[in-house]
């Protein structure tokens, strides 16, 4: 099997891999830290792969996708009766990931009760069933990933301190797509490519433009969906015409820009009056880009419809 590679030309990311290198073959329990859909299952992957254990078990748990009643008995096991549904016993993902590695996804999410038992597995490497006495050791590589600082959750009293330190021994930070737009154009490239290897697709200096420039919220998945999408209908050329609404128009900050320099140049203007000028030239430039359109406009400004028609009413703005 050959390494995944990380595709980037972004010099910040760059240094990450580089420092990955360094500890790819080693035990260290790593956390990648970053904005949803920015990559960090891939992240994982990566470093299983380049690592000493790539061929033996990789397995992905997305702890927010499991209910929490099921988490202990998916993670650790169960024996046979332990349970009224324990037909049969289980091996739980720790004991299948056994000698390679496990990624823990939205580690963040992960409930309270269960940090003590997590803990203790990880500490004692060593699991035991639901239902069971005995121990079974196990030799797995913890890899986890937060889309928010748990820094913060340990100060709210909803995740343990020293599960904490245990899986925060190397942090990595994957910056957002908007901060490495370099990235953009490489990324594009590489899934028009995966999508229909059969085309040769090129993208308009218009529209690379835009997509460099666009802030996707989504990060790479949001990237990648657009690519196979536009993988799909293009026949040769990718023009400016050809992206959704959101790239093609100005993004929030810029429409800060654009509508309210009263706002920060105006004397005589309280903070809630500022906020509230703000608002309003936002919300009537989104609806200009979007020619009307409520649902496009809110989508602009990163705000549910119900939310925007609220503001739309409070400042008696019409279309």
């Amino acid at each position: 099997m050959k390494p995944l590679i990380l595709l980037t030309k972004n010099p910040l990311m760059q240094e990450i891999l580089s420092k990955l290198d360094q500890v790819i073959d080693s035990d260290t329990s790593i956390l990648l830290i970053g904005e949803t859909g920015v990559g960090k299952e891939l992240f994982a992957e990566y470093i299983h792969r380049k690592s000493n254990r790539s061929l033996n078990p990789f397995v992905k748990v997305s702890l927010s996708a499991i209910p929490s009643e099921l988490l202990e008995s998916e993670l650790f096991g169960h024996e046979k009766g332990a349970f009224t549904s324990a037909s049969n016993e289980r091996k739980g993902l720790f004991e299948i990931a056994n000698t390679g590695s496990i990624f823990l996804d939205d580690i963040d999410d992960f409930p309270l009760s269960l940090q003590s038992k997590l803990l203790r597995v990880l500490e004692s490497k060593e699991i035991m069933r639901i239902g069971s006495s005995k121990t079974i050791p196990i030799d797995v590589r913890l890899i986890t990933a937060s889309k928010i600082d748990l820094k913060d959750l340990v100060d709210a009293g909803k995740f343990r301190l020293d599960l904490y330190y245990r899986i925060n021994v190397i942090p990595i930070y994957i910056p957002p797509l908007r901060e490495r737009p370099e990235d953009v154009p490489l990324l594009m490239e590489y899934y028009l490519k995966h999508y229909a290897p059969e085309k040769e697709i090129k993208i308009s200096d218009d529209a690379l433009k835009l997509l460099i420039q666009y802030n996707w919220p989504g990060n790479v998945r949001e990237l990648k969906n657009l690519a196979q999408r536009l993988a799909i209908f293009s026949n040769g050329i990718i023009e400016a015409k050809d992206l959704p609404l959101e790239i093609r128009v100005e993004n929030p900050i810029q429409l800060i820009v654009k509508a309210c320099k009263h706002c920060f140049v105006g004397d005589g203007m309280n903070f809630n009056q500022v906020v509230s000028c703000l608002e309003i030239n936002l919300i009537r430039e989104a609806l200009k880009n979007s020619k009307g359109n409520q649902s496009h406009a809110a989508k602009l400004l990163g705000l549910s419809l119900s939310t925007f028609r609220d503001k739309m009413k409070k400042y008696q703005i019409d279309i």
